[in-house]
């Protein structure tokens, strides 16, 4: 069997990122350039700097990617893109130079969602094992996944409001904490107590997740301790915020394993590099036989590897877009 070579495009937020996978699961050449400390000055990703920086940007790393791997475009069989959800402006970027590259080349071109590429980046660790649930938590999403088969993918639930990365970088700027602010927080969680009366949110039957209640009540809680004179304790609270989330996506997410008889869990997106969650995790999936696979930290943030990872099994089962292909910011897994 030959392999297939694929030429992955991710600029979904604030990564520049091109990628060579071989056949879904090895990983050829990854260039990512990273905006984060452009962004840092503003608190958060500025779409229109994103967009910018972008267009400055892909050319060079296009060609970065092919020096690092020693191929050329004669050596592609397909070129994948995210072309969304996302930030609009970023991702036409990417769109279009993936686009260009396939009309003036001759190549496939595969549309990826940007879910499914995280889901994918586990396929590069090791095959994926079916049927699974999928746990995917980012600063733009939170929901639960689950998958009989290669590209068969069921939203079980999912959040309401905000993501919970998206709750982490706000929460982390109420203590003070600068952007990212989830890393931060994460890392004094490890080393404070749980003093802080938080809700647990939407602790309910349901397998959605709304974390702009917990937000709420960090904001209000930092705010009630100012006008009284008291002193955060920045350690505590990052200890008690944590704690409610990681609660709750544990609990729904094992009551999903149980509840479709499913003993396989990935988890993917930026906040699965959150080592509470990671370790609160393998302990559950351990006391209940669960097979767990998290993806190292370089493969949870946004990559084009794991674009290419998906890409692959999107191309194989025939998914191809024309040449008017769009961006879109929001769009359903399917």
């Amino acid at each position: 069997m030959m392999d297939t070579y694929i030429l992955a495009v991710e600029s979904s937020c604030d990564e520049t990122s091109v990628s060579i996978v071989k056949n879904g699961c090895v990983e050829i050449a990854t260039v990512v350039l990273s905006q984060m400390d452009i962004h840092a000055s503003f608190g958060g990703v500025v779409p229109e700097v994103a967009s910018r920086h972008h267009i400055e940007n892909i050319t060079m790393v296009f060609e970065e990617v092919f020096k690092k791997a020693n191929m050329t475009i004669n050596d592609i069989d397909a070129i994948a893109v995210t072309y969304g959800p996302g930030l609009i402006g970023s991702l036409l970027i990417g769109v279009q130079a993936a686009k260009t590259l396939a009309y003036l080349h001759n190549i496939p071109l595969v549309p990826v969602h940007h879910i499914a590429g995280h889901i994918y980046a586990n396929n590069l660790v090791e095959p994926l094992k079916f049927p699974l649930i999928a746990l995917v938590v980012s600063g733009g999403h939170t929901d639960l996944i689950y998958m009989k088969d290669n590209y068969s993918f069921e939203r079980i639930g999912g959040t309401l409001d905000d993501a919970v990365g998206e709750c982490y970088d706000k929460a982390a700027r109420v203590m003070g904490l600068q952007y990212p602010g989830g890393p931060r927080v994460d890392k004094l969680a490890s080393e404070g107590e749980d003093t802080y009366k938080l809700p647990v949110p939407l602790d309910d039957d349901s397998y959605n997740f709304s974390f702009s209640g917990l937000k709420s009540a960090v904001i209000n809680l930092a705010h009630n301790e100012e006008q009284r004179g008291n002193e955060i304790n920045v350690t505590n609270l990052a200890t008690s915020f944590q704690n409610r989330v990681v609660e709750i996506l544990t609990k729904k997410t094992m009551r999903a394993l149980k509840e479709y008889n499913v003993d396989n869990l990935i988890v993917a997106g930026g906040v699965a590099a959150n080592k509470g969650l990671r370790s609160k995790l393998d302990e559950l999936c351990k006391q209940n036989n669960i097979h767990l696979c998290v993806p190292p930290i370089k493969y949870c943030t946004d990559n084009a590897a794991m674009i290419g990872a998906a890409g692959y099994y999107a191309y194989k089962i025939g998914r191809r877009a024309s040449i008017d292909l769009n961006a879109k910011a929001n769009d359903k897994l399917n």
